[in-house]
């Protein structure tokens, strides 16, 4: 299965070629050492405020963007990292335009009846959704994304950390829902070598229950398998799930 799912075209292309390099050390959480090509150790912006377990260990090839804005305090940013022979895509800002391409590729069934799609609208306690799709017919669909770098044994996990913030999104997703309109929490597993999902209960057991609780509720959980490449994303499908 995993030979014809990575086969699958790009559905979502790096804005420009990424430069390869060598991880020396991540540090302060948002700053990455590496070493590329030539020999030349550069630091890079690490966007990722999870813990990176098992996706930060010295040596491990690493993908860089560059930036040519002069104003930039770091030219550099931390694309994906590659484990055990798999790229994962470690940049969180990335995963909302990811997952939106994704929708309006068609590679998510269940929102297929997308309509418009806005980003970043305001709901619930103090929040912003991350999608919010606007059928032309029927109810909205709030829509959060999860960017899951975590793997177990070919599952998918999240969070790699402690999320009070994405414990509340669980709530403000069933809020909706009772509200009468529809909701979606989308686990982009941002690696190829995963073929299920489930939530890290041992990492975050408030997260687990809060999810299952979004789940019964109505909201849908629909994890996103993804392969990336040096060259873009392609989508392998929505995952089995494991609640």
């Amino acid at each position: 299965m995993s030979g014809t799912l990575a086969e699958a075209a790009p559905f979502w292309q790096w804005p420009a070629p990424l430069l390869t390099g060598t991880l020396q050390r991540r540090y302060k959480r948002f700053l990455a050492d590496v070493t590329l090509a030539d020999g030349t150790t550069v630091t890079a912006h690490s966007a990722n405020t999870g813990s990176m377990k098992g996706c930060s260990d010295p040596g491990s090839l690493v993908l860089l963007s560059e930036s040519d804005n002069p104003t930039r305090k770091l030219r550099y940013t931390w694309e994906a990292v590659q484990c055990a022979g798999t790229w994962v895509g470690i940049h969180t800002g990335r995963a909302n335009g990811i997952v939106e391409a994704a929708i309006r590729a068609g590679a998510i069934p269940q929102l297929a009846d997308h309509g418009a799609i806005r980003r970043e609208v305001k709901y619930g306690e103090r929040s912003r959704v991350d999608l919010l799709l606007e059928p032309a017919q029927g109810t909205p669909i709030y829509v959060e994304v999860k960017n899951t770098t975590l793997a177990e044994h070919g599952t998918g996990r999240f969070p790699d950390s402690v999320t009070e913030r994405g414990t509340r999104h669980m709530r403000e997703l069933a809020g909706m829902v009772a509200q009468g309109a529809r909701a979606a929490v989308v686990f982009l597993v941002h690696r190829g070598d995963c073929h299920r999902f489930a939530p890290a209960d041992q990492i975050d057991p408030a997260y687990g229950e809060a999810l299952r609780a979004a789940a019964s509720d109505g909201v849908m959980v629909l994890p996103l398998g993804v392969t990336v490449t040096p060259h873009g994303v392609a989508a392998r499908g929505v995952l089995p799930v494991d609640l």
